[in-house]
């Protein structure tokens, strides 16, 4: 009784966990599963989703057809309502968890408000110390500036009044002489006498005076000298308030930065709890998968660790296709039209050769050596790919073997040697995506080597930090600190050492340690914030030219060399076409071929000036 229903089933559950996935074998639809899709596809229409609830209003509707298919099945009733029953109690469940989330929410944004505001407020109080001491200084400047003046002027009135008496000497000399010549002459002697004891009286005065002033004003500097220390006292202090400024501003574009990724990690974590709340559906028990997959339990619960629902339900697919496919005899021919590639170019029915993954995973490396070996050459994929197998296997049976690669390929995107094979294979990214990722997977392993000074294979979480750093300069400590977690994933909470080597491994069918697949991902993600980058400043702009892009690329990353600029606008633009600069490309358009190839950040981010 379980055979008549399978098609059905089968057809429910990709309803209901893939509605947007397409088949992989074309199987007619029954009659009751076209009913419910017209009523669903109707009471969607009838929805209002400008409300605030628009999410589980869209709900409802899925509840009722899972209700009617629940009632029209009367064996499979209690199965189904008690799945149903608990995936009702999961969604409330996760209600309450988000709306007890919301309140932490606003108190980390609290708390980093706080802790800026303090900041702020310590750096606004320097700014006034600073400003105060400049105004001591000027005070202090104006009074030396009015006591020099002062004595400028008494010192002038003193040397007018020294040069009037110098003369005396020379008087009382001549005097002396008159007084001779008048005692010559008869004059009157003792008149004469008292002038001169009055004259040397008058004399001594004046010295006395002379040395009480050299002695009062011996250490008053010259105007000259004193305005050249005035000018050096005045560029040091004007150095030293720029170094202090540097220093401060230095510390402020610290800050910046620090706030800008405080920011950016914030309004990330928003985001993943707005699509939490938006996609916040039950989760399916997926242990029911272990008792239709092969291998049991054991073999799914290894296929499902670490994964989303959004990836079992690829892990689910894939097995399903792998078996289907492993049930399939022969393959149909897609003809000789030009649009079909040339490594399926065939009229009729292809055999299939049951490949394990293993298989085709050995195969794929393989051809990847051979087409490393004749880089030279630059042959194109392709093309490589049917000669190799004409090669290996003769002409006759090159096309059964890559019919079977291309399906073994295409139903296993989650094993990376397959997946980027295909994806190559048919254009959807660049080959030079492949080499890169494996360049800097190997420039990681040589400066892992560098800090292993004794060889041991294994480095300390500082030292393994510190190769990170100096193998991915531009990457934010937040990424760094994800390839760390993802090399501790099977250490203890208290181990220190790390086994750098046991992470480059990979299991028979060639999937990598989840530290390998963490720089991929990374690799692909700091591509899309990129190229995101690069999307908001061209604005508004519909189509683009190269200057225009140009102009973006070097506002984005103004370090980005010459060379990597032509190479990045040869991905958007024909290279080799006259008069590329007037040539225009929709902006859409632009940015998928960029993501196509191996477009990264050449330098580091630069602060925005724009956010406080």
């Amino acid at each position: 009784m379980l055979q008549p229903h399978l098609s059905c089933y089968v057809s429910f559950l990709f309803l209901c966990l893939c509605s947007n996935k397409q088949a992989l074998l074309t199987i007619p639809k029954p009659r009751y599963l076209e009913q419910l899709e017209s009523y669903l596809r109707k009471e969607l229409q009838y929805l209002d989703l400008t409300q605030r609830n628009s999410q589980e209003l869209r709900l409802q509707p899925y509840r009722e057809i899972f209700e009617f298919f629940i009632d029209d099945f009367k064996t499979y009733k209690p199965l189904l309502s008690a799945i149903k029953n608990e995936y009702e109690a999961t969604l409330a469940h996760q209600k309450e968890t988000i709306r007890a989330l919301e309140p932490l929410k606003a108190m980390q944004i609290l708390a980093l408000q706080e802790k800026e505001k303090v900041e702020i407020n310590m750096l606004k109080q320097q700014k006034q110390h600073l400003l105060k001491f400049i105004d001591d200084m000027k005070e202090e400047k104006s009074s030396l500036q009015t006591q020099v003046e002062r004595l400028q002027t008494s010192v002038a009135e003193e040397y007018t009044r020294y040069l009037n008496e110098h003369r005396c000497p020379f008087t009382i000399i001549n005097f002396h002489q008159w007084l001779l010549f008048k005692d010559v002459k008869g004059e009157d002697v003792v008149k004469l006498t008292l002038a001169l004891k009055i004259a040397r009286q008058d004399l001594t005065k004046t010295q006395v005076k002379l040395n009480a002033m050299i002695a009062d004003y011996g250490d008053v500097v010259p105007r000259r000298e004193f305005e050249s220390l005035e000018k050096k006292y005045s560029d040091l202090q004007q150095e030293t308030l720029k170094k202090d400024f540097d220093q401060l501003h230095k510390e402020y574009q610290t800050l910046l930065e620090i706030q800008r990724e405080t920011a950016e990690e914030r309004d990330n974590f928003f985001t993943e709890l707005q699509q939490a709340q938006r996609s916040c559906t039950p989760r399916p028990n997926w242990a029911k998968c272990s008792e239709v997959i092969p291998g049991g339990a054991d073999r799914w619960g290894c296929l499902a660790e670490g994964k989303t629902s959004d990836q079992l339900v690829d892990v689910l697919l894939e097995e399903i296709g792998t078996i289907l496919l492993k049930e399939m005899n022969v393959f149909p021919g897609q003809g000789m039209w030009d649009k079909v590639p040339v490594y399926l170019r065939h009229v009729g029915e292809v055999k299939n050769k049951k490949l394990t993954k293993k298989d085709v995973v050995d195969i794929l490396k393989d051809i990847w050596k051979e087409k490393i070996a004749l880089e030279q050459q630059r042959p194109v994929l392709p093309e490589f790919f049917l000669s190799y197998l004409q090669k290996r296997y003769g002409d006759t049976s090159a096309m059964e073997w890559s019919y079977t690669l291309y399906e073994n390929m295409r139903l296993c995107p989650s094993n990376h040697v397959m997946s980027s094979f295909y994806n190559i294979l048919t254009g959807k990214v660049g080959e030079e995506q492949y080499h890169i990722q494996n360049q800097l997977i190997s420039n990681l392993q040589k400066e892992l080597a560098a800090c292993d000074s004794s060889n041991s294979g294994s480095l300390t979480s500082e030292q393994f930090r510190m190769a990170l750093r100096e193998a991915f300069p531009l990457k934010r400590r937040g990424s760094i600190q994800e390839l760390i977690d993802a090399s501790r994933y099977q250490l203890d909470s208290t181990e220190d050492l790390i086994d750098y080597k046991s992470l480059f491994k990979e299991d028979e069918e060639g999937n990598p340690e989840p530290f390998v697949a963490k720089i991929r991902s990374q690799y692909v993600r700091e591509k899309q914030e990129y190229l995101r980058e690069l999307r908001n400043n061209l604005g508004d702009l519909k189509e683009v030219n190269a200057e225009d892009l140009k102009a973006a690329f070097c506002t984005i990353d103004p370090d980005i060399d010459g060379q990597t600029l032509d190479t990045y606008i040869g991905l958007v633009y024909e290279v080799g076409r006259e008069q590329t600069d007037q040539e225009v490309v929709p902006v859409d358009t632009a940015l998928e071929r960029l993501l196509a190839g191996d477009v990264r950040r050449v330098g580091p981010r630069q602060p925005d000036p724009t956010k406080d």
